[in-house]
This record gives C-alpha cells, sequence and structure tokens, in this order.
C-alpha cells in the first residue's frame, strides 16, 4: 500500500520535516504444513524489498485509531495475500530514522508482534516488494535486512515477555 492518505496530507504543510509515526513488524510464523503436521523448523513470512532489495518481515504504519494488532494483521494480507493472527507484542523499539529518495524524513516507534498462520499461499500484493514466501527460521534469504532478524528472534521465544531496550 502506499503512503496513507494522512501523512500525504501532513506532508502538504510539513514538507519533508521529519515525522514521528507509528508502526507495526508483524512476524508472522508457520509451524504447522498444510496437512497439521509440526513442521521441523518454524517458517517465517518474509517479503523482499522493492525500495533496496532486502528481505524482511512484514511491516507498516497505523492509520489514526487503528489498533496496533489489527494494523499488523492488514499489512500482512495486503501486501502478501496471507491471513494471520496477532499472538502476542513481543518488543517495542526505536526502528530509527529514515530518510526516503524523494527526501521525507520519518522516525518510527515499532511495536512488534507474534503473528499465526491462519491460511493463504504469499504472493506480492502492492508495490512496496517484489518477491513474498515462507522461509525455514535457520535460513534466511540474504540480502536481509538485519534489525528484522532480532524481531524473529523475539517471536519464536513463544511465551517471553515483550522486549524494551533500556
Amino acid at each position: 500500500m502506499p503512503t496513507p492518505d494522512y501523512i500525504l496530507e501532513l506532508r502538504k504543510d510539513l514538507g519533508q520535516k521529519e515525522l514521528f509515526l507509528p508502526g507495526v513488524t508483524a512476524v508472522t510464523l508457520r509451524r504447522r504444513d498444510p496437512s497439521g503436521q509440526e513442521l521441523p523448523t518454524p517458517e517465517v513470512l518474509l517479503v523482499r524489498r522493492a525500495d533496496d532489495g532486502n528481505w524482511s518481515s512484514v511491516a507498516g504504519i497505523l492509520e489514526p485509531g487503528e489498533e496496533p494488532g489489527i494494523a499488523a494483521a492488514r499489512e500482512v494480507l495486503e501486501e502478501t495475500g496471507v491471513t494471520a493472527e496477532p499472538v502476542r507484542v513481543t518488543g517495542v523499539s526505536d526502528h530509527g530514522r529514515v530518510e526516503y529518495p524523494n527526501g521525507d524524513r520519518c522516525a518510527f516507534l515499532d511495536v512488534s508482534f507474534e503473528l499465526e498462520f491462519v491460511s493463504g499461499e504469499p504472493y506480492v500484493g502492492d508495490d512496496e516488494s517484489v518477491d513474498a514466501g515462507f522461509f525455514p527460521v535457520d535460513d534466511l534469504p540474504q540480502p536481509f535486512l538485519e534489525k528484522h532478524r532480532e524481531r524473529i528472534e523475539w517471536a519464536l521465544d513463544s511465551g517471553a515477555p515483550a522486549r524494551f531496550r533500556t
């Protein structure tokens, strides 16, 4: 999905000044094959980003008034066609500052989620990515966006409390 309309409206007034935005990272795990048998190694849903060619978890920006868990599931469905359900918050962190090729600047607060795969076969659902698929968590494709490796590890640590950097 392209830049949300509310951000485009803000940009009319603020230009390229830095915006502080809430975002979500949706780490969708598949632990069972289609027949219901447990996989030897969990698989994670990844997209290959159109902007830099890196593989990463699905991520996106919350819409005003949107619940973060709902946003995570929405982003997964929009970007990959996969239906997934939020299981838990795995961490809250500073995603860092980003400057886009057009000069727009943003800083993101990221709420990371573990999501459970429900159904669907991954496909490229928008212009933000060029590929999508499930991969064994111990054999991630390259090049890989390193900040997402930590978020995948958080999701794999079932039952652990949410992480907060101190």
